[in-house]
């Protein structure tokens, strides 16, 4: 790589943080805390680099292109968490939002000795996922400089891909590999290179805003609500209810019938409590709005 790993922000040592070893628990927690108080504002500051990469990955999904986030040790789990999020919150399909991390699913638990390193892995598996130039390809690292990602996003954009490339260095090679570069500055850890703290938190923060902002763009929510979740056990039946509550004003005993007559789709019951004459107009009228719910509401007033 063109820079020594000593030389990168995520890898300094934080003198602040010399003498933790010593602390109690209460100062260990409150210095944490406060260290965590710099992530918000780091993302914050990368706001002009995130707004554009959400708007492009959007697009890409709109036209019926796919994500995928892939990532190697932590910041790889990170995009396992966000893309298993998707078919629960948003009824999506699985295939919509990949997560891929190096070493395979038996690196979600354990160390892959290797793994990060292995480009020709992360070529591989772009080809093997068959990423086309209708998909978006998510690059996460925190160094910005791992092998196994850096590969797999220079073999998307290859292949026409959308790439977007999401670090916490300045200047990484992720960020030139890319055609849409993220880096969160979220400077040194309170454990010195243990990237899994500030950088993943940062990692977080932006996932959440690509996955529930291309989720809201498209249609998938009414307001704030989760018009779309996927009804799968009894605490998410009585979110849906009180959630066709919310929009049509309608009593829990007309909420709970309406959700079941509609096969448990939300949208489908607050149409039919909004004044269409059944489950099958109801679906027409989202199918005609492209499933946004506002759009179909007002159509009918």
């Amino acid at each position: 790589m063109s820079e020594a790993l000593d030389q990168l922000l995520t890898e300094q040592v934080d003198d602040r943080y010399a003498k933790i070893d010593g602390a109690s628990v209460a100062e260990l927690a409150r210095l944490m805390n406060e260290a965590d108080h710099e992530v918000p504002a780091a993302v914050r500051q990368a706001l002009p680099q995130i707004v554009p990469a959400i708007e492009a990955v959007t697009a890409r999904l709109e036209s019926g292109g796919r994500l995928f986030y892939i990532g190697a040790g932590s910041a790889g789990r990170m995009g396992v968490l966000d893309a298993a999020e998707w078919p629960p919150t948003f009824s999506t399909p699985p295939e919509l939002a990949q997560a891929v991390i190096a070493g395979g699913g038996d690196a979600l638990q354990v160390a892959v000795e290797g793994a990060e390193d292995d480009e020709v892995a992360g070529a591989a598996v772009v080809a093997s996922r068959g990423v086309t130039a209708a998909d978006a390809v998510v690059g996460i690292a925190a160094s910005g400089r791992t092998p196994f990602v850096l590969a797999a996003v220079r073999t998307a954009r290859e292949r026409g891909a959308l790439t977007v490339g999401l670090s916490c260095n300045a200047g990484a090679p992720l960020s030139a590999a890319a055609q849409l570069p993220i880096e969160v500055l979220v400077g040194p850890e309170v454990l010195a290179g243990s990237t899994r703290m500030k950088a993943g938190t940062a990692q977080k923060l932006v996932l959440n805003m690509m996955s529930t902002i291309a989720m809201v763009r498209l249609g998938k929510t009414y307001g704030n609500l989760m018009v779309d979740l996927r009804v799968t056990n009894a605490k998410l039946r009585d979110r849906a209810v009180r959630i066709i509550e919310r929009v049509t004003g309608a009593g829990r005993p007309v909420a709970e019938a309406a959700l079941d007559s509609a096969g448990l789709d939300v949208k489908i019951a607050i149409m039919m409590l909004g004044g269409s004459s059944g489950v099958e107009d109801a679906a027409r009228r989202l199918a005609s709005n492209s499933g946004r719910l506002r759009q179909a509401l007002e159509e009918m007033s």
